[in-house]
């Protein structure tokens, strides 16, 4: 039987490509770009490509944060300054905080059953503004974000951290609940610990990583994390 609960934030939790279509939407605008839904699906792709590559550590924090709206600007045929973009946009970011269709529920339930942690690769003061905007930090026993750390999902590093900050902490007694193959689900498989992916899309596993198991709902979660 579980006692741990690591919940990624992003899709998880809270609705990212919503809040980010958002933040890139008033962006652009405020760059005098049209934010057309070719432009900002574009964007989405470039980012999701760029943290892809801060997982496999091919870019640093710093080169995802930057580099992304450079080869946004270069996509699109424009000149914009990128500091001012990613400045804009980070803040436009640190205020949405949508949350997932029934998050707030399952919070509510598993709280009362488990120890829940956060474990995000997003940047810290976005990610706290966001946790704090959506009223859901009190569901949490601590919160764990890579750039405090210093080593991000999937990495062994950052998952050996945050098993350290927590009492008692037992593998065989903790599960790893997330939409992404690449950093949660590998992550958690690599740290020895059970895994649950969020698969709301019914998208087909890749790159041989293999749940243990798979929800495409969250009302289904606290029923399976009882198997466990």
């Amino acid at each position: 039987m579980i006692n741990t609960v690591l919940m990624d934030l992003d899709d998880t939790i809270l609705d990212f490509h919503a809040s980010e279509a958002t933040a890139i939407s008033n962006t652009l605008q405020q760059l005098d770009i049209e934010p057309t839904s070719e432009r900002v699906h574009l964007y989405s792709d470039i980012n999701d490509m760029h943290w892809k590559l801060l997982e496999k550590g091919v870019l640093t924090r710093e080169e995802v944060l930057t580099d992304r709206f450079d080869a946004f600007f270069k996509r699109i045929g424009v000149e914009r300054s990128v500091p001012q973009a990613r400045a804009l946009y980070e803040k436009m970011l640190s205020q949405s905080y949508i949350l997932i269709a029934g998050a707030k529920k399952l919070l509510e339930n598993l709280s009362a059953c488990y120890d829940l942690y956060i474990v995000s690769n997003g940047t810290a003061w976005i990610q706290n503004s966001r946790i704090e905007g959506a009223d859901i930090k009190r569901y949490f026993k601590d919160i764990f974000i890579s750039q405090n750390i210093g080593a991000n999902k999937p990495s062994v590093q950052f998952f050996k951290f945050c098993f350290s900050q927590i009492p008692h902490f037992e593998n065989s007694k903790t599960v790893i609940i997330g939409d992404s193959l690449s950093s949660d689900i590998s992550g958690g498989i690599a740290a020895g610990i059970h895994t649950l992916w969020f698969n709301p899309h019914k998208n087909p596993t890749r790159d041989g990583i293999s749940p243990e198991y798979v929800t495409d709902k969250l009302e289904k979660i606290p029923a399976i994390l009882l198997k466990i």
